[in-house]
């Protein structure tokens, strides 16, 4: 039986050769089967790569400032384009921390004298838009038993205001000089100097100048100032009394406080800082070098890019993964900026303390 069937196949490819025809057939068939090949490769690729980029796929608590360094459980997360040693990326926080060891922290009677002294008003603030260079250390711990919530709020954004446009004002002389760097045809070794202290502090090793630009940008004041409230309490939580932490930054490594409700098995802390102005500092490098916040920061740019002003109600639409809340988080971000009218300091300007400061206002 299976020699009359192979005797059969034989005598029909010999009638197809004698027809010419076995040589048209091959090339028929196997023209169908590159033409099978070329088209189903790119869906087989497509296919291969979302069920790699799927597993791949982790949501980032963003709270984990710095997590890329600080926490050594996702070091293997780590984007390689963003391999980058945590001294270099945090040397200008610890060493303000460290040389603020020894903050006074001075009590809530004191320091409304002194605002009163120098005619501190918030309402005035308002309308001129210039703000007195007071930095606090720490918030006193008797903000917590001001009953009146709206003096309680205007005293923590007296508190913390000032620290938020002096960080701001360091990113503004800093994109100043920058831009100058730019647009010179060559650079002296200060300058080469200088652009690679920025490439390790915004994590770029691969000195991108570009990725710079976008990196090194201010965050509204608006913005950082709702969060910080939203964070602290208004300044009456235990980790803004205890550790000066304004951004509820968390860290596995580094010096913090542990949270009560944590489970034990969790290594996580909240960040703990000598001084309010090294924890404002964290959280705008932890903004602007976070993959987390990727977006936020391309958003900023476009904004920069069109001539527009960096709205807070906007920006805060690409912070839902700094709390586990999500959407509710952005929400309540908000209704904070809306209810206390806070876009009435994103134009404020710090009063100089130094003539280098005079140039930017």
């Amino acid at each position: 039986m299976k020699k009359t069937i192979k005797s059969k196949k034989i005598k029909v490819l010999k009638t197809l050769d004698d027809n010419n025809l076995g040589s048209f057939a091959r090339t028929l068939i196997s023209s169908i089967v590159i033409i099978f090949v070329f088209y189903s490769l790119p869906i087989i690729l497509n296919f291969t790569n979302d069920k790699i980029l799927k597993t791949k796929e982790f949501r980032n608590n963003s709270k984990t400032v710095l997590a890329y360094t600080l926490d050594k459980q996702n070091n293997n997360n780590k984007e390689t384009s963003e391999t980058y040693d945590e001294r270099d990326l945090l040397v200008d926080i610890y060493s303000l921390n460290e040389k603020e060891t020894d903050a006074v922290r001075l009590d809530a009677s004191t320091i409304k004298q002194l605002y009163e002294d120098t005619d501190y008003k918030l309402e005035d603030i308002r309308k001129s838009k210039l703000v007195k260079p007071i930095a606090l250390d720490s918030f006193p711990r008797e903000i917590k038993m001001i009953e009146d919530t709206k003096k309680r709020k205007d005293f923590f954004i007296q508190i913390v205001l000032p620290l938020i446009l002096q960080e701001n004002n360091n990113i503004r002389l800093d994109r100043k000089r920058l831009f100058s760097i730019i647009n010179k045809s060559n650079n002296t070794n200060l300058e080469k100097k200088w652009l690679n202290k920025k490439y390790k502090q915004y994590g770029i090793p691969s000195k991108d100048l570009s990725t710079l630009k976008i990196r090194m940008d201010e965050i509204p004041v608006s913005l950082a100032l709702a969060q910080a409230a939203k964070e602290t309490g208004w300044g009456t939580s235990r980790f803004a009394q205890e550790g000066n932490a304004l951004f509820g930054q968390w860290t596995w490594s580094g010096e913090g406080l542990k949270p009560k409700e944590s489970d034990k098995s969790q290594g996580h802390k909240v960040m703990k800082f000598n001084v309010l102005q090294a924890s404002v500092r964290a959280y705008q490098r932890n903004l602007n070098t976070h993959k987390s916040y990727k977006e936020f920061r391309l958003v900023r740019a476009q904004l920069r890019d069109a001539g527009e002003v960096l709205d807070s109600v906007i920006l805060s639409q690409y912070l839902d993964e700094y709390a586990e809340t999500g959407q509710q988080y952005v929400k309540t971000l908000q209704k904070i900026i809306e209810q206390n009218k806070l876009k009435d300091f994103d134009n404020a300007k710090l009063l100089p303390s130094s003539l280098e400061l005079e140039s930017l206002i």
